[in-house]
């Protein structure tokens, strides 16, 4: 599997289906819940990944899903949106900038299309945890996960601030190495919240949110935030 592909490719969808995927799924979709409920406004935008809701829980009256995939419902490149500048409320990026050539590239996008205050919320596997060494040691590259570009959160951070966006929420989750067996990977649930209180920042990946800020704007603090969340926000 080339890490040249522009967004995470179909073969993703299935390796979610997997024991070690269906763990990591799980785990994101109630991050996903928490993160876009209270994000409200016309136009929600998920990229990639059309066969997993990441806006099943928001209320914004269009969602829609983005992307040259087959499945969905605007085929477009993911760095070229055929989005008017400053249209869309809400943007959800599930593992398309670590599977992409041109990360950067996606971020711009995203920031032109939404609004002032608008909010993305992005997962991504995290390179300093267990699922991160194993893909520096073990992995094979040409096998999902491993053939993405693992991004971490502090370069991620750099990459959002640069573009005017502000961390407001998110958490780190799935302490357990990725086991390829079910049994496995429920022995080791204990894990979690042993993860959460011990080494919050280890997760095997994260989901965060960010609100594209503009000078002059009144700012409303959101309430997607807990002791994870407040944990994780650096800065």
């Amino acid at each position: 599997m080339s890490i040249e592909q522009n967004i995470p490719p179909a073969a993703l969808a299935d390796w979610f289906q997997t024991p070690a995927g269906r763990y990591v799924l799980d785990w994101e979709m109630r991050q996903f819940d928490n993160a876009v409920d209270d994000v409200f406004g016309y136009y929600g935008v998920q990229v990639g990944l059309p066969g997993i809701d990441c806006l099943r829980e928001n209320r914004i009256p269009l969602r829609v899903s983005a992307g040259p995939e087959p499945g969905c419902h605007v085929r477009a490149e993911p760095w070229s949106l055929p989005f008017a500048s400053q249209s869309v409320d809400l943007v959800v990026l599930p593992h398309v900038l670590e599977f992409s050539a041109r990360p950067h590239a996606i971020l711009r996008e995203a920031e032109r299309v939404l609004m002032p205050e608008g909010s993305i919320v992005i997962s991504g596997f995290n390179p300093l945890s267990l699922w991160g060494m194993k893909r520096l040691l073990w992995g094979r590259r040409d096998q999902l996960p491993w053939s993405g570009r693992f991004i971490g959160l502090l370069r991620l951070r750099d990459w959002l601030h640069l573009l005017g966006f502000e961390l407001n929420g998110g958490r780190f989750g799935c302490y357990a190495p990725p086991f390829a067996s079910s049994r496995w990977m429920e022995r080791s649930g204990f894990m979690e919240k042993a993860g959460d209180r011990w080494w919050p920042i280890a997760g095997g990946v994260y989901v965060v949110r960010a609100v594209k800020r503009v000078v002059g704007m009144r700012v409303v603090k959101p309430t997607w935030r807990g002791a994870a969340a407040q944990a994780l926000e650096i800065g």
